[in-house]
């Protein structure tokens, strides 16, 4: 109870809003590049960014080969979590990953989109 405590007393400073500003402006950011590329964004209010696969071995696939590859981890979220035709992938960027960052991110998601013979899911 003490860390939540202390986060929430956090969030209220001045340095706590402009931490959550920056965590939005982040998000904002890897949807646009996301999308630029032309992959599957799904809307999203959230901070949360989901990256619509399509298909459960495919998002795992594109999950581990992600993490082996190329030292990211992203979260696969598959069925029962979400409806069957709706896999994603589910990132989480935050306020201290730069633009850099998502701009590899970016390459290697249509690196190993393109391996995976996503190209049809993309919009």
């Amino acid at each position: 109870a003490a860390g939540a405590l202390a986060s929430i007393r956090k969030l209220r400073t001045d340095d706590g809003r402009a931490l959550r500003k920056s965590h939005q402006a982040q998000a904002a950011l890897l949807k646009q590049k996301l999308s630029d590329a032309g992959l599957p964004v799904m809307e999203s209010e959230t901070h949360i960014v989901p990256l619509l696969v399509g298909d459960p071995e495919k998002c795992k696939a594109l999950s581990d080969t992600l993490l082996f590859d190329f030292g990211i981890y992203v979260q696969p979220i598959n069925y029962p979590t979400v409806p069957k035709g709706t896999e994603r992938l589910r990132f989480t960027p935050g306020p201290v990953h730069t633009e850099e960052m998502m701009n590899d991110l970016v390459a290697a998601i249509l690196a190993v989109w393109k391996q995976l013979g996503l190209e049809e899911q993309a919009a």
